[in-house]
């Protein structure tokens, strides 16, 4: 299959690239040419006059299932709306209501130009399903506790996750061990995922300093604070690490990431939403650091679209800084691209448009009045652009939404499905 994408405005979101009318060629899975007015034959022409080609955006941080939540336990503090509303619900959903509310996730981020997302849950089976029949890239990972002893069950099926889906779906599924966080994972359970993180040869995904809560558990356990209890145990040595949220971190702490192999799943909406707090996003990158950004779950966040993360990364630091110029826009585009790649190890294949990387590729109808005029391309992607500006996705060089129609999805039915489920998980509670 070839597709040509023509008379777009190209952002490549490489470092020193500027954005230029130009043509896309795609043969298979991956991006074959890049120029201006490519004479090539093809299966498919996409006209992307009035459209900005740039990578797909990549959401590090995500509980697909959790959409079927969505608005219904909002304005509560987080170990509130964790305890009362989140756990009891969850409890009620059957592995076929994962399987829905992975697919109505995946909906909405494909419909806001979302092509990669990093997932941790259970019942990880019907999440990768879900993700093989809708043409997305994931990463996926079985979310692990260890206060309890379950006799090695959830050991075992984040085991069998890796072993059964690594590489599947065209190559679109990756995996990692999923550690929950410190607070639910004591020393002997960490050191027993690492090193089957370690045998297995995958990451490690897992929360991190998300509340005030979890450092004061920590310091009451251990005498330390949740980075350095991750650290202490050689996590950051020894692995690539996806960290998400990582909130509550003082300078000693932020110290201890330097160097390490992955970074930080910045959510900057939920943890709005949920007051937990300001990342110090700044200080990491300053120091080499890799930050990208994640929606964490629509249970708290509400929306998965990325622009609105994008959006809300630059203000905070804007804020709390007290100085505009201390966050750029070209910055937020990159966390949501190029350094989302960088922490799911797929820099290689996405996260910039390239000759010879995959075709993950998000076109923006920019003929709307809250995208004109154009003076600076980055800002408008950066502070203007919503999810629902995305005309076209295209993932492993399969198109899976054009004109706002998914292709891969039934809308009507994922619809009426998560209806059906979310009414009857939260009734009652």
């Amino acid at each position: 299959m070839r597709i040509h994408i023509k008379n777009a405005m190209i952002v490549t979101m490489n470092t020193g690239d500027e954005p230029y009318e130009g043509d896309i060629l795609i043969e298979e899975d991956r991006i074959a040419k890049m120029g201006v007015e490519l004479r090539e034959e093809a299966d498919e022409c996409i006209n992307a006059h009035g459209m900005v080609a740039m990578p797909g955006l990549i959401n590090t941080h995500q509980h697909s299932p959790m959409s079927l939540l969505r608005a219904f336990s909002d304005d509560l503090k987080l170990m509130d709306w964790l305890e009362r509303k989140m756990l009891p619900a969850e409890d009620r959903m059957t592995p076929e209501d994962m399987y829905w509310g992975a697919k109505l996730a995946i909906a909405e981020m494909i419909k806001s130009g979302t092509t990669t997302f990093a997932d941790m849950y259970v019942h990880m089976d019907q999440i990768a399903e879900a993700v093989s029949e809708t043409g997305i890239r994931a990463s996926l990972t079985r979310g692990l506790i260890g206060l309890e002893d379950d006799g090695g069950q959830r050991l075992a099926e984040g085991l069998k996750l890796i072993r059964r889906w690594s590489g599947q779906a065209e190559g679109r599924i990756t995996t990692m061990m999923g550690p929950h966080a410190p607070y639910t994972c004591p020393p002997e359970f960490m050191k027993e995922v690492m090193g089957l993180a370690k045998d297995t040869g995958v990451p490690v995904h897992i929360h991190l300093a998300e509340t005030v809560e979890e450092t004061v558990k920590i310091k009451a356990r251990y005498n330390c604070t949740p980075t350095q209890y991750l650290y202490e145990l050689g996590l950051f040595e020894h692995h690539h690490v996806l960290l998400a949220h990582a909130v509550h971190l003082n300078r000693e702490d932020v110290a201890l990431l330097k160097g390490m192999k992955g970074g930080i799943a910045h959510n900057p909406v939920s943890n709005l939403k949920l007051g937990c707090g300001i990342t110090p996003v700044l200080d990491m990158l300053g120091q080499g650091t890799i930050v990208g950004l994640g929606t964490d779950g629509a249970g708290s966040a509400t929306t998965l679209d990325l622009f609105e993360e994008i959006k809300a990364a630059a203000w905070l630091q804007k804020l709390s800084t007290g100085n505009p110029a201390a966050f750029t826009a070209a910055q937020a585009l990159q966390m949501a691209t190029v350094n989302g790649a960088k922490l799911l190890n797929l820099e290689h294949e996405t996260g910039t448009l390239e000759v010879g990387k995959k075709a993950d590729i998000i076109l923006i109808d920019m003929q709307k009045p809250h995208l004109q005029p154009i003076h600076q391309i980055e800002s408008l992607l950066a502070y203007s652009v919503n999810g629902a500006d995305v005309d076209t996705t295209i993932v492993n060089g399969r198109v899976l939404m054009r004109g706002r129609h998914l292709l891969t999805i039934d809308e009507k039915e994922v619809l009426a499905q998560a209806t059906v489920r979310g009414n009857r998980i939260v009734q009652g509670l």
